[in-house]
C-alpha cells in the first residue's frame, strides 16, 4: 500500500486471505455500474408505492442485498489479519460499530416491510360510540413539573375544551405551586399534588391514579405532558379503540407547533423536518403492524383496569412509557398506534434541552433492557417482541459510529491510521451502491422526510452526549436523577454553546486541514494514491456534516410562535372600518392584510374584529401599505378562546416533509448571517 496518508507511517495491512470481490481496473466501468444502479433505483422509487406491502418488500430486499454485499466486502477484503497494534485495533473498533449500524439498518428494513393504518378502525369505533351513545368516562391527566403558565395553559384550556360528553381534567403538579391550584380552580380543572417527587413522572401518574380512583374512577385515562394541546376530537378518535379487550393503550404521534433547535438555527423550519417525524410517521405504524408499537409518554389513552393489573405505571426505569408497553405485552395486551395528528406540543427550544431529552431516552431504553422482567431478560415475550426491543437498543448503540465517521479522516491524515484500507475504486464499486440505495430507499419509504448530510448532522449533534450516556450506563445504569426538558422562559437573545461548537468546529477545521495537509505535507507523495483520494472525499463529507452541526450551536433568538391562518377580519380606525384577512395569529399578536392601503399615520391603538372573538383591542406594531402588525390585548375570555382555537385544532406550523433546496438555502443564509 505504500505510505498511509503521506505521513511516512508504514502500512501494516495484511489481508486475511485472497480478495473475494474483484474491482474493475478503471473509473469508467465502475461509474457506469453505479450510474446504471442509480437509474434503476430512481425508477423503482418512481414506480413502487410505499403503502404497498409487496413494494416495501421488493425495494427493501433490494437495498438489503446491496448492504449485505458491502458488509461482506468490508469484512473479507478491507480488514487485516488481527494483531495488537494501534492501526489494527482502530480498524476493528471502527468495523464493530459500523457492523452495529448495518445490523440496525437491516432490521429496520425488515420492520418496514409491514405497515398498518388504524384510522378505519377509529372511524368505526367513533361511529359506534356516537350511534349507541356509549362514551366511557375519561380522566385526563396533565403531568407538570415547573412549566410556566404560558406553556401549561395551552394544555389545560384545550383539554377542558375537548368535544366529549364525560371527562374530568386533572392537573398533576409535581412542584406544589399554590398559584397553579388557584388557576385550575378558576379554569375548571381539578388539581392534584403530593409531598414528594418519588419515581418522577411515573410516581406522579400513580399518585393521580390513586386520587382519581377515590373520586371519578374513570375507566379510561388520557395522559398529556404539560406542553401538549389535544385536538378537540382526541377522545372520540381514540377511546373507542379500547373497547377491544386486548388493547391496553392507544398511542398517537407527537407533533410540534414550534421548530426544534436544528430547524430553527438552520433557518429551515419550513423545509426540514424534526428528527422524530420518521419515527412517529413511518416507524411506529410499521412496528404496530408487527404488534410492537410502544407508548411514547404523552397523547395516549390507557385502560385503568389494565393499569391495575400491572400495579400502575411502571417506575423501575426513567422511560415509564416504553416500560408500560412492554409490561402490558408480557401480560398479553397490546399498544395500538393511531397515526393521526390529534395533538401538538412544544419541541425542545434549545440545544442543551434537545440533547438532554435524547440522552434521557437513551438511558431509559437501556434501563428497560436491563430489567429482570424486561423484554430482553424477562418471560412472557415473543421472539418478535424481543428482537423489536433489541432494534430499539441498537438505535442508541450505533450512535458512536457517527462520532467515528467524523473523527476517522483526521486520524488518517495526521496519525497515518486508516479506518479501513480500500482504494476509491473499490469503494465506488461496493460502498457507493449501498449508500445510494439506502439514501433513495429512505427518501421513498419516509415520503421525503429524510435528506442526506442533514440527517447525519442532526444525529451528530447528540452523538457525543449519547456516547457519554452509554459509557455511564455501563458503570451505573440505574439510580440517576430524572432530568426534565426545560421549556419556556425568555429566549429573545442569541445564545452560543461554545463547548459543543468547539467540538464540531475543531472536527470541521481538522477535516479541512486534512485536505490541505494532503497537498502541502512534506511527506506528501508526488502523486495522490487511491487510498489518499478515498480519504480526501471522506474528509470533505465529514467537514460538511460537522460544519452544519457547528452552525446549529449558534442559537438564534426566538419569538412568540405565530400560526399561518386565513381569517376574515375588520380593522377599526377611528370611524373607518377596513376589511381584510388575518394571515398570522398568536395569543398576543396578529398580522393583517387589509383590502386597501392604510393611512400614513395611524393611532397607536386600534380595534380588530374576528368572527370567533368579536372586537379585540390592539396596539399597532408595524404598518406597511396594506399590511399591519398588531399586538393584541384580549380579555381573559378572548385569550382563552384564542388558545383553544389555535392550539386545539392541531394546526400545521412547521414542515412535515423535507426540501433539499430550502434546507441548503437556509443553511447558506445562516452561514453568512453568523450570530
Amino acid at each position: 500500500m505504500g505510505n498511509a496518508g503521506g505521513t511516512g507511517v508504514e502500512s501494516i495491512y495484511r489481508p486475511k486471505g485472497e480478495l473475494m470481490f474483484e474491482t474493475a481496473a478503471d473509473n469508467s466501468s465502475i461509474l457506469s455500474i453505479d450510474l446504471g444502479l442509480l437509474i434503476g433505483l430512481l425508477v423503482l422509487k418512481r414506480l413502487l408505492d410505499p403503502s404497498s406491502t409487496r413494494d416495501r418488500i421488493l425495494f427493501g430486499a433490494t437495498i438489503a442485498s446491496l448492504l449485505a454485499v458491502y458488509a461482506l466486502w468490508r469484512w473479507h477484503d478491507t480488514l487485516p489479519a488481527f494483531a495488537f497494534s494501534a492501526q489494527n485495533v482502530w480498524q476493528y473498533f471502527f468495523f464493530a460499530f459500523e457492523s452495529l449500524a448495518i445490523v440496525y439498518t437491516m432490521m429496520s428494513i425488515v420492520i418496514l416491510f409491514r405497515n398498518i393504518d388504524r384510522s378505519g378502525l377509529a372511524d368505526a369505533a367513533q361511529s359506534r360510540m356516537e350511534r349507541e351513545g356509549d362514551f366511557p368516562s375519561v380522566d385526563v391527566f396533565i403531568c407538570t413539573y415547573d412549566e410556566p403558565l404560558e406553556i401549561l395553559e395551552k394544555s389545560v384550556l384545550t383539554a377542558l375544551a375537548l368535544d366529549y360528553p364525560d371527562f374530568t381534567v386533572w392537573v398533576l403538579d409535581d412542584t406544589r405551586r399554590g398559584w397553579l391550584r388557584e388557576y385550575c380552580t378558576a379554569a375548571g380543572a381539578r388539581y392534584v399534588t403530593r409531598d414528594n417527587n418519588r419515581d418522577a413522572k411515573a410516581g406522579n401518574l400513580n399518585n393521580g391514579l390513586a386520587v382519581t380512583a377515590k373520586e371519578t374512577n374513570a375507566p379510561v385515562i388520557l395522559v398529556l405532558d404539560a406542553d401538549f394541546a389535544p385536538r378537540q376530537d382526541f377522545l372520540k378518535r381514540t377511546v373507542g379503540l379500547l373497547s377491544n379487550p386486548q388493547v391496553a393503550v392507544v398511542q398517537t404521534p407527537q407533533f410540534y407547533y414550534n421548530p426544534d433547535p436544528i430547524q430553527h438555527n438552520l433557518l429551515a423550519a419550513q423545509s426540514w423536518v424534526d428528527d422524530q417525524r420518521f419515527f412517529f410517521d413511518i416507524f411506529q405504524p410499521a412496528k404496530d403492524a408487527w404488534g410492537c408499537a410502544f407508548c411514547v409518554g404523552t397523547s395516549f389513552v390507557v385502560r385503568r383496569d389494565r393499569l391495575a393489573e400491572i400495579g400502575g405505571f411502571p417506575s423501575q426505569a426513567i422511560s415509564e412509557d416504553i416500560n408500560l408497553t412492554y409490561t402490558m405485552l408480557a401480560k398479553g395486551y397490546e399498544t395500538w398506534w393511531l397515526n393521526e395528528k390529534l395533538s401538538i406540543g412544544l419541541s425542545a427550544e434549545g440545544i442543551p434541552e434537545y440533547i438532554t431529552q435524547r440522552a434521557r431516552w437513551c438511558l431509559g431504553t437501556i434501563q428497560v433492557a436491563l430489567l429482570r422482567e424486561g423484554p430482553l431478560l424477562g418471560s412472557g415475550f415473543t421472539f418478535t417482541q424481543r428482537w423489536h426491543y433489541l432494534h430499539g437498543v441498537l438505535n442508541w448503540l450505533c450512535k458512536p459510529f457517527m462520532v467515528l465517521l467524523l473523527l476517522a479522516p483526521p486520524v488518517y491524515w495526521f496519525a497515518g491510521i486508516p479506518a479501513f484500507e480500500a482504494d476509491y475504486l473499490a469503494f465506488l464499486r461496493y460502498g457507493v451502491p449501498a449508500l445510494l440505495g439506502q439514501t433513495i430507499y429512505m427518501a421513498w419509504i419516509s415520503r421525503s422526510r429524510t435528506l442526506p448530510f442533514f440527517m447525519e448532522a442532526t444525529h451528530a449533534v447528540t452523538a457525543f452526549a449519547i456516547c457519554a450516556t452509554l459509557l455511564s450506563a455501563v458503570v451505573k445504569p440505574f439510580g440517576r436523577p430524572f432530568k426534565i426538558t426545560d421549556k419556556g422562559g425568555d429566549r429573545s437573545a442569541p445564545r452560543v454553546h461554545w463547548k459543543l461548537a468547539s467540538v464540531f468546529g475543531l472536527i470541521s477545521l481538522s477535516s479541512a486541514a486534512s485536505i490541505m495537509w494532503a497537498f502541502v505535507s512534506p511527506y506528501a507523495a508526488s502523486e495522490i494514491s487511491s487510498l489518499d483520494f478515498f480519504n480526501l472525499l471522506w474528509a470533505g463529507i465529514a467537514m460538511l456534516i460537522a460544519f452544519i452541526a457547528f452552525l446549529v450551536c449558534f442559537e438564534l433568538p426566538r419569538r412568540e410562535t405565530l400560526f399561518d391562518v386565513d381569517e376574515a377580519a375588520k380593522l377599526a380606525l377611528g370611524g373607518d372600518v377596513i376589511p381584510g384577512h388575518v394571515t398570522r395569529l398568536s395569543t398576543s399578536s396578529a398580522q393583517m392584510s387589509c383590502a386597501r392601503t392604510l393611512p400614513a399615520r395611524l393611532s397607536s391603538t386600534v380595534q380588530l374584529y374576528l368572527d370567533a372573538l368579536g372586537w379585540i383591542e390592539a396596539e399597532v406594531l408595524s404598518c406597511s401599505e396594506a399590511i399591519i402588525g398588531l399586538r393584541l390585548r384580549p380579555t381573559p375570555a378572548q385569550r382563552r378562546q384564542l388558545v383553544v382555537t389555535l392550539f386545539g385544532s392541531a394546526s400545521n406550523n412547521v414542515a412535515e416533509s423535507a426540501s433539499m433546496r430550502g434546507v441548503i438555502f437556509g443553511t447558506i443564509s445562516r452561514g453568512f448571517r453568523g450570530r
